[in-house]
């Protein structure tokens, strides 16, 4: 969770999980300090900032293993943005940009051509988009098993399909596997 909290911070500027929530010219601080390489513990010490754990929920694990160079271990969290008007702020080859959307609107942007998904984020954004409020998606967070997804192929009626467990929350399990895309 700290990883998570210290990656949002200096990949956007926004304070998700940090008890006082520090105003937008600290905010902003953190994260090029980060990004020069300071220690999250340093500057929290310095602030008087803490980590709120309890500001996030673990949402999912996914543990792809097919057809990938690279091997991922990655946890989801969700987490209610911080009171205020808070927009992103993004550092050059920290993060290739930031702004608020909805789950929805992601999914929407790539039916458009406009965005590409791979299947862990389209899976993730699906299941995100069932819910109309925080607390409904914390509620579901809280009502599935973290387990790690780890996908794999079934092959039906001389179709490929990639496939993850059905009993985790998401509202589609598998999608032929002709056009996906690797990230």
């Amino acid at each position: 969770m700290i990883a998570a909290i210290r990656e949002t911070i200096e990949e956007t500027a926004v304070p998700v999980g940090l008890t006082p929530v520090p105003d937008g010219k600290l905010a902003l601080e953190f994260q090029r300090e980060l990004a020069r390489g300071r220690s999250f513990a340093d500057l929290l010490s310095d602030t008087r900032v803490e980590i709120d754990v309890a500001a996030l929920t673990p949402f999912a694990r996914w543990v792809p293993k097919f057809h990938a160079v690279r091997r991922f271990d990655t946890l989801f969290f969700v987490a209610r943005a911080p009171a205020g008007e808070w927009q992103p702020h993004v550092i050059e080859g920290e993060c290739a940009g930031a702004c608020w959307v909805s789950a929805a609107e992601v999914l929407e942007r790539e039916q458009r051509g406009e965005a590409r998904l791979i299947f862990p984020t389209r899976r993730t954004l699906e299941r995100l988009a069932q819910h109309r409020s925080f607390d409904e998606i914390r509620a579901d967070a809280l009502a599935h098993p973290i387990e790690p997804i780890t996908p794999w192929v079934e092959e039906r009626d001389g179709e490929k399909f990639i496939t993850i467990p059905s009993a985790l929350g998401y509202p589609v399990t598998q999608e032929r596997l002709d056009g996906q895309w690797r990230g």
